[in-house]
């Protein structure tokens, strides 16, 4: 308790000292006698914060020199630009790799049915007259390819080539509604006819001639043929039926398939050249789903 009350008159005598201070300081003005202290205090400020200015402003000033310097903005652009290259390189370092592995398994497939090509890649979708589903190669005469030759990937059957040019070729998918294709399900001999039905290349149509032969879904089609290997050869994988109309009364059976190849992503394709020396019937058909 003796402790606390001598703190307390301490505080309030120092209290007390201080307001007589202030009060003298500013009655006496420039005549008072605390003008020293007030200029001891502004020194010890001023120094201060002049000190810290010199640690602050060789910073700034290292940084808007960098900013501001004549070819800092010439070097940010050239390794903008050089950015966006390797950038560039990159992609087109992996549209390589895409496309190498896409030509080996078209090769690959090309191979099981004994098939010769000539291999190119899609390089625009076009439409010609009469026609709604039709891509440009970049390959042509030059290159063996003619009208009426059969046109793959490495998943199925794509279409046939309608018109070829020295150096380009235009195919006609087998999606469009001028496109009618001979096929016939697996492990068979029912055959049928396969019809573009636009839908964007999702769906063909397929007719199986026989009204009473058997189909149902996950039944596979493949390419009939026709006569010497124009405009289709035989044995290539076309779809798999998604679904089967009721047609009661009619010659025909009218089913719905998805064709094995992405007709909407297109890219290296092979033109058949050569057929096979015989038909290789379901062989070049990939396995079934879950079979090993």
């Amino acid at each position: 308790m003796r402790d606390t009350r001598r703190a307390r008159i301490i505080l309030g005598t120092l209290l007390a000292i201080a307001l007589v201070a202030l009060t003298v300081d500013r009655r006496a003005g420039d005549g008072s006698p605390f003008v020293p202290v007030r200029a001891a205090g502004a020194w010890m400020f001023g120094a201060v914060e002049g000190a810290a200015g010199v640690v602050s402003r060789p910073l700034t000033g290292f940084v808007q020199a960098v900013v501001t310097a004549p070819g800092a903005q010439d070097e940010l652009k050239r390794l903008r630009a050089e950015n966006a290259r390797l950038r560039s390189g990159l992609i087109a370092s992996r549209l390589d790799a895409d496309r190498s592995a896409e030509l080996k398994r078209m090769l690959g497939t090309a191979g099981r049915g004994g098939y010769t090509v000539v291999t190119g890649n899609v390089i625009a979708r076009r439409g010609n007259p009469g026609f709604e589903d039709a891509v440009q190669l970049d390959i042509g005469a030059d290159d063996g390819v003619r009208p009426e030759m059969t046109v793959m990937n490495a998943d199925g059957l794509v279409g046939r080539v309608v018109q070829a040019g020295a150096r380009t070729s235009t195919v006609l998918l087998i999606s469009d509604r001028a496109s009618a294709t001979g096929a016939r399900l697996e492990g068979g001999q029912e055959i049928g006819v396969v019809h573009g039905v636009g839908e964007n290349g999702r769906l063909v149509q397929f007719k199986l001639l026989d009204a009473t032969a058997p189909m149902a879904p996950g039944g596979r089609i493949v390419s009939f043929g026709s006569q010497h290997g124009r405009p289709y050869v035989p044995g290539l994988p076309v779809g798999v039926i998604e679904r089967v109309e009721a047609t009661p009364g009619e010659l025909t059976r009218v089913a719905f398939a998805r064709p094995y190849a992405d007709l909407t992503a297109l890219d290296v394709v092979g033109v058949v050249v050569r057929g096979p020396g015989r038909d290789p019937r379901d062989a070049v058909l990939p396995p079934k789903e879950g079979a090993r």
